[in-house]
């Protein structure tokens, strides 16, 4: 039987951030330097009826998954979207989040602005260039209107290749529009009655979410490397 204080973090997991066992078991062994196995947050979770978790939260079944292709080395491909925000804690203005990921690292850039259009999509690429610790060669858009000529000729000018995903297919923007998901389950939830109405503010909240979600969070797909980790071993590795 599992120590209470054990369980009590298993559930808090579960229940605030919906991780699975895996991820529930990597997290006890990376910050709280507690051994448990998976199938052991399994059958706890199944004794406390916390097993199931909401029909938005499940994984797709096989066929309806789609393979993400990770890139070599780091910013051979950047991942860049945007996200509506929807008005914080009732504040009624409305905010955008500017996301781009880089494909072999999942290092992520994140950026909100009170307005969606190719003038902020281009400032949003200044930033993420001087802030990104390697040099880009792609950045891959959707084909949205704050993505049209005037920044695809800006990312051109600043001597990067710009690409557009097919129509109507998100899937080929898979991890950006993944980490988006993760956004909403480990971040915005955590506002919920929060009221945000100034950008300065937002931003300073979103660059510490930032912050952790680059150095502090384990990534399944990266293996439980933080985007940090697996940067430091693609940089200090041999090509």
């Amino acid at each position: 039987m599992a120590p209470a204080e054990v369980v009590g973090k298993i559930i808090y997991l579960r229940q605030n951030y919906h991780f699975g066992p895996s991820k529930i078991a990597m997290y006890l062994a990376r910050y709280h330097d507690i051994e448990i196995s998976k199938s052991g947050v399994w059958r706890i979770l199944q004794r406390l009826e916390l097993n199931r978790l909401p029909a938005s939260q499940k994984h797709k079944t096989y066929q309806k998954r789609w393979k993400r292709y990770e890139k070599p080395q780091p910013g051979h491909r950047v991942q860049m979207d945007v996200k509506f925000i929807t008005p914080v804690g009732g504040a009624g203005k409305r905010f955008y989040q500017f996301t781009a990921i880089d494909d072999c690292t999942r290092l992520r850039v994140l950026r909100i602005y009170p307005r969606c259009n190719q003038k902020t999509a281009i400032q949003f690429l200044d930033y993420l260039l001087a802030k990104l610790p390697f040099r880009v060669e792609v950045i891959q858009t959707d084909n949205g209107g704050e993505f049209g000529s005037q920044f695809h000729y800006h990312v051109l000018d600043r001597g990067i290749r710009h690409v557009y995903i097919k129509p109507a297919t998100p899937r080929l923007n898979g991890k950006v529009e993944r980490s988006h998901r993760i956004d909403e389950e480990e971040f915005y939830r955590m506002l919920d009655g929060v009221v945000i109405d100034d950008t300065k503010l937002f931003n300073d909240k979103l660059q510490e979410w930032e912050d952790f979600y680059n150095f502090n969070r384990p990534h399944g797909g990266l293996d439980g490397q933080t985007p940090y980790e697996r940067l430091r071993q693609k940089t200090q590795s041999p090509v």
